[in-house]
């Protein structure tokens, strides 16, 4: 019974790696695609982003049958309120990802999704009571070097950077408390999000500037499928975080920052004083701490995963 039972969490353990892999390559990628969206302003393709992924799950669910599933969460009202913070701070994410691919801050982008991995590991301590190694608790004060160094020696605060790596922190760990499966979960904290959406793109319309039927096809297709962008990385980061300890969510993050400090770096060739490659720097001595450790640890960190409803 218990070399069953211990392959059932090697089998989640590998769904759970193979959805977080989907989930970060594709939000490392997505940066390059909300700037094509111009002359659509942030705020604009953040409501359509919320509409077109409610529709986009919803005729997943209807596909799947799984109402049923969606109205039991919604007569929960532990798991509506942590699902209402969840939107509210994914709401807050995306808009801010939005507006910083779109406004020369791809690599405060980057350098806020390096510094959520070890948020991360210091959230699964104080919430989650995951115990840290020696070389984990170095980590964390190393990255936190990092972000001091930077706001003293570039004279201002990196909030992009903090502002998107504490949302999303946040993010995971409602969801995690909320423990709802991941198509039900993101219909409700879209559906959520949606009057405020509906309201804004009305707004919009009547103060002439809604862009989405007025630049040719092209432009409406594209706008509408900003709902297949968003949806599929968060269904599959649903998927990870039930199944995944905090500390291996942190590893796999690595991936999305990456692809967009070589886009930043190389493709929107963003300004990189010394300074600010120096602050980078000294973030990925941190990550290259905090991996190494783990990849010791590997069967220990394994072993701590939230099974998934389903």
């Amino acid at each position: 019974m218990s070399i069953q039972v211990e392959k059932e969490k090697r089998s989640e353990h590998s769904i759970g790696l193979m959805n977080g892999f989907i989930a970060y390559i594709i939000w490392g990628a997505v940066i390059l695609y909300w700037p094509y969206l111009a002359p659509a302003k942030p705020l604009e393709i953040l409501a359509h982003r919320i509409l077109w992924s409610l529709l986009f799950v919803a005729i997943i669910l209807l596909y799947q049958k799984r109402i049923a599933s969606l109205q039991v969460v919604l007569k929960n009202s532990r798991q509506m309120k942590l699902l209402a913070v969840a939107s509210v701070l994914i709401g807050v994410n995306w808009g801010l990802f939005i507006w910083a691919s779109m406004n020369g801050h791809v690599l405060d982008s980057s350098l806020g999704y390096y510094i959520t991995p070890l948020l991360n590991v210091a959230l699964g301590v104080f919430f989650f009571k995951e115990k840290l190694r020696p070389m984990q608790w170095l980590a964390i004060g190393i990255a936190a070097f990092a972000v001091m160094f930077i706001t003293i020696a570039m004279g201002v605060v990196p909030w992009v950077a903090l502002s998107l790596s504490t949302s999303f922190t946040m993010y995971g760990y409602v969801k995690k408390l909320a423990n709802v499966q991941s198509l039900e979960s993101l219909m409700i904290e879209t559906l959520i999000l949606t009057p405020l959406a509906i309201g804004y793109l009305i707004w919009l319309q009547f103060n002439g500037g809604n862009t989405f039927l007025e630049y040719g096809l092209d432009h409406t297709l594209w706008m509408a499928s900003a709902g297949i962008f968003t949806a599929i990385p968060l269904l599959a980061f649903g998927v990870a975080i039930t199944r995944l300890p905090f500390t291996t969510l942190g590893m796999l993050q690595y991936i999305g920052p990456t692809i967009q400090f070589f886009v930043g770096v190389w493709m929107t060739q963003e300004a990189m004083p010394q300074v600010r490659w120096i602050g980078f720097v000294i973030t990925w001595v941190a990550l290259v701490i905090l991996t190494t450790d783990a990849l010791r640890n590997r069967r220990n960190v394994s072993k701590s995963f939230v099974p998934d409803p389903d």
